[in-house]
């Protein structure tokens, strides 16, 4: 369902998610199944992932591939793919993990540092042996990233990016997340 470059990062997401899951004690199989599985709706038409994952908010509306991750956790569960953390992992890999689940941090890290994107480095190697800081700087370089553009932050990235120990107290700025349509 992926063209063939796409393919080679999700497979290149999917071990890396499993060696950070087998160094951190993770569900090694989960983050493997989820790093194959993340992208599965990601070159999908605009039409198909509006169908699959009704917008949220205006982002999802005007930039409809950020749904490629809600889009493709309904395309599993049409499948009867029934695994809560695998499909969990895959819905969130877009926009951060909701917490709790460290396959879903997994993918995510992996998603955002793989070898094949030549940047996050330090990311990476900070996930083989500390996933939490590992997630925290890979949620908070991607919020910096998109506030220094002057990008909306998805909502739901900015709830991930305010749920964060490190940012308890301090909160990005809401003018660049949209309210929830």
């Amino acid at each position: 369902m992926v063209r063939p470059r796409r393919f080679e990062h999700v497979q290149r997401v999917a071990d890396l998610a499993a060696q950070i899951a087998q160094a951190n004690g993770a569900d090694v199989c989960r983050a493997y199944a989820g790093g194959i599985l993340h992208d599965i709706a990601r070159d999908m038409p605009d039409t198909e992932l509006l169908r699959l994952a009704p917008p949220e908010c205006s982002i999802d509306s005007l930039h409809p591939l950020a749904l490629h991750g809600r889009a493709g956790r309904a395309l599993l569960c049409r499948w009867g793919y029934d695994d809560p953390v695998v499909l969990e992992a895959v819905e969130d890999h877009t926009t951060g993990p909701r917490g709790g689940n460290p396959v879903a941090a997994c993918i995510y890290i992996a998603d955002v540092s793989e070898p094949g994107r030549g940047v996050n480095a330090d990311i990476r190697e900070l996930a083989l042996h500390d996933l939490n800081a590992a997630l925290e700087r890979a949620i908070v370089s991607k919020v910096t990233y998109l506030q220094g553009k002057g990008i909306q932050v998805h909502p739901r990235t900015l709830r991930s990016y305010q749920d964060l120990p490190c940012n308890q107290g301090h909160r990005a700025d809401p003018h660049l997340a949209p309210p929830p349509a």
